[in-house]
């Protein structure tokens, strides 16, 4: 389905939603002020199924809130879906597990898993650096490792924040880009800050993770992905496009600013412009399959990679950060709430806000899906109000 023939002359949402999301995305991750109890008391018990159910639609009426919401949580070999709201605000049909949907920059943690495998086969090593595998890219940025990449330790210049890039997305938000030239918008600048030093969350580190990986292998990173995780998991119904239409049935993405009714955004920015760093369509089903394995199946990765993904920096969290304290490592972060701990990653895109992660040991798993974006800068009120629930499920997660 095209988008709806009135989105194109509502310019000034669209852009206004398609320069956030993408700056949202790519602004400074700083550190986290999460609610938190003090001290180490029991956890209490996990929320009722009941009121778990009433939080989603509470979080549906609230004022500028998504008008759907779906849940997808997997305790072994139990899966449970809450939902609430609607997936289509004109048909009024219910979200689904199968609904495609754009997952944001939780596309960062497939990025990684696909750098991370090739580590595990011998293709890439977290020590490599952008001049021994990219040379072509500017000098300056030479000493950059894969490692600083995965972490955003790099200091590298986020393209989606330059101004020739966000001309061009003003100007037409379904433009085509280049996606392995993205990195042309700051090839003329230097790196922000020595590489290791600081941790600045960018859309530019996964471009380079992905043409690391297309130079060390020789193939396409769309081919890496369909043979490194979307075939070895059995999650078909995921992948990354280069234009903006979304695969049938899907869940549709909101600008909902009251009291305007909501509007359909789902359509209108194309994926080409972040492609590694936030292109993905998927699941919700899909989704918790991958992110089990991300967090912790045993098979995934070697015990080796797996030590290295899970060294965390401090404070270092996602856009938007996710539930409880939040803590970075390589292309996986670590939220620890009152209840427990998780590993996962989030991401907020016009229309759209993510939350996925799973247990160390890769037996439980959770996709928390929103049809509006929030972020820091974007609905923060609501963005609290969502991390809030979404602990609510994670000690159901752990504790049911």
């Amino acid at each position: 389905m095209s988008a709806r023939p009135e989105v194109r002359s509502r310019s000034r949402a669209r852009l206004r939603l398609s320069v956030a999301g993408l700056a949202a995305s790519a602004a400074l991750a700083a550190l986290v002020q999460p609610v938190q109890a003090t001290g180490t008391p029991k956890p209490p018990p996990s929320p009722a199924h009941k009121d778990l159910r009433k939080q989603l639609n509470d979080l549906v009426r609230t004022a500028g809130g998504p008008p759907g919401v779906i849940v997808t949580m997997r305790q072994g070999d139990r899966t449970k879906v809450y939902r609430a709201g609607v997936a289509d605000t004109r048909t009024g049909r219910p979200p689904q597990p199968t609904d495609h949907m754009r997952i944001a920059s939780v596309a960062k943690a497939y990025s990684g898993a696909v750098a991370l495998r090739l580590v595990d086969r011998r293709k890439l090593a977290l020590g490599d650096t952008i001049g021994e595998r990219l040379p072509s890219l500017p000098v300056a940025w030479h000493g950059v490792t894969l490692r600083q990449l995965l972490n955003h330790t790099s200091g590298l210049p986020d393209f989606s924040k330059a101004p020739a890039f966000v001309a061009i997305l003003q100007q037409d938000p379904r433009h085509h880009f280049d996606s392995r030239r993205l990195l042309d918008f700051v090839a003329d600048e230097d790196l922000l800050f020595p590489p290791g030093s600081t941790y600045e969350y960018s859309n530019s580190d996964n471009i380079a993770v992905a043409l690391m990986a297309e130079a060390a292998t020789g193939r396409p990173y769309e081919r890496l992905l369909d043979q490194l995780v979307y075939r070895p998991l059995g999650t078909g119904r995921t992948s990354l496009p280069q234009g903006y239409r979304l695969p049938e049935p899907y869940l549709h993405g909101y600008d909902v600013t009251p009291p305007a009714p909501p509007e359909d955004i789902s359509e209108v920015i194309g994926a080409s412009g972040v492609w590694a760093s936030g292109g993905i369509v998927s699941t919700p089903k899909d989704l918790n399959t991958f992110v089990r394995a991300w967090a912790g199946g045993r098979d995934f990765l070697s015990k080796e990679t797996r030590h290295e993904q899970r060294t965390f920096i401090p404070g270092a969290a996602s856009e938007p950060a996710g539930p409880g304290v939040n803590a970075g490592g390589l292309a996986i972060f670590r939220y620890k709430t009152r209840c427990g701990t998780v590993f996962g990653h989030t991401g907020n895109f016009p229309g759209y806000t993510q939350f996925a992660a799973g247990t160390a040991d890769g037996k439980r798993s959770l996709t928390f899906s929103i049809t509006t974006q929030t972020s820091k800068t974007v609905k923060p009120d609501l963005l609290a109000k969502v991390r809030a629930v979404q602990e609510n499920f994670v000690c159901a997660l752990l504790h049911d």
